[in-house]
């Protein structure tokens, strides 16, 4: 007989958010702090349709959360995250140092900041 845990669910739901590379490079901009949908299209570069659907799958497992600023909507790590997903965050956070497309990810975001569209972050 399988044995569960009231937070299994929620587990596996964040084990599948970072299944895909795309999520994981949202996530890793987002530790910086919010940033506006425009910018992570930008450095993503896989156009809007699959950012936003992207942001919405990551949205819908509560591991991402959105404010609207005018017409610009702008995302960002949830404020107070459960024990679960805090844990994976911070693994995350160790092992994006050793990946180079998440290091590429950062030095663009840096470089388009001050160009593209949308409010500055907080």
């Amino acid at each position: 007989m399988a044995v569960t845990h009231p937070n299994s669910d929620q587990v596996v739901a964040i084990y599948k958010c970072l299944c895909d590379v795309n999520r994981l490079r949202i996530l890793n901009l987002l530790r910086i702090e919010s940033q506006c949908v425009c910018h992570i299209e930008k450095v993503l570069g896989i156009g809007p349709v699959r950012t936003s659907q992207q942001l919405a799958y990551l949205r819908r497992h509560d591991m991402v959360e959105v404010e609207i600023r005018g017409t610009w909507r702008m995302y960002s790590l949830p404020a107070k995250p459960g024990p679960e997903l805090a844990a994976n965050l911070a693994c995350l956070q160790d092992c994006i140092f050793e990946g180079r497309i998440f290091q590429e990810d950062l030095a663009c975001l840096k470089k388009i900041r001050s160009s593209q569209c949308g409010p500055q972050p907080n």
